[in-house]
């Protein structure tokens, strides 16, 4: 079974990654092979913590909802051999594998329990990167406010599109490598053309 989930890239053994996508309140987990699965993160708990899987150092988050656990674990392959004399919880053998980055951006999400307040331009593009395509588009909408407000708080109206484009940066690279991160780009930037030309005509 665990060899049907593993690649050989460079005579290493390379586990196959999960398909994760988040909404505002879901996230939907497809292991390889395996049809996507919705998990509701309304009122679920959550955990951190360093574990062992196929005898290497992993991290893994747990999402607890009544009895369904569900747990996301960086690539085996990439971590350290765990130590034998340490005592580290065990990541089930479902767990879903995801890229470091994306489980960096997906425990950030959880742990501050969804909150869109206050978050940077730079991270509502990773959140783009890996959201579902309604809430990219949410992104972008609130990435393009987050925009404009740095613009006129720092040079006043607006009268070109460079400073804006400039406080989008992080969303246009984001966007090179991802489809969910160019619909959002696509609605920030719709969202600065409306209101850029309502605050014009005053």
């Amino acid at each position: 079974m665990a060899r049907s989930r593993a690649l050989y890239r460079d005579d290493r053994l390379v586990s196959a990654r999960a398909h994760v996508a988040l909404d505002a309140a879901e996230m939907m987990v497809a292991l390889p092979g395996c049809a996507p699965r919705r998990i509701s993160l309304d009122g679920a708990s959550a955990q951190i913590v360093d574990a062992e899987h196929r005898r290497r150092f992993v991290r893994m988050l747990t999402i607890d909802r009544g009895s369904d656990r569900t747990a996301l674990i960086t690539p085996p392959e990439r971590g350290a051999i765990a130590p034998r004399i340490v005592p580290m919880p065990r990541a089930p053998d479902d767990a879903a594998i995801v890229d470091e980055r994306v489980w960096d951006v997906v425990a950030e999400w959880v742990m501050r329990g969804g909150r869109l307040a206050g978050l940077t331009v730079a991270e509502l593009a990773s959140l783009a990167a890996i959201a579902t395509p309604h809430f990219a588009v949410v992104l972008g909408e609130i990435a393009a406010a987050a925009a404009l407000e740095l613009v006129w708080e720092e040079v006043g109206p607006l009268r070109g599109g460079v400073d804006v484009d400039a406080s989008l940066q992080p969303l246009y690279e984001a966007a090179r490598a991802s489809v969910r991160a160019s619909e959002a780009l696509v609605a920030a930037l719709a969202v600065c053309a409306v209101r850029r030309a309502r605050r014009r005509a005053g």
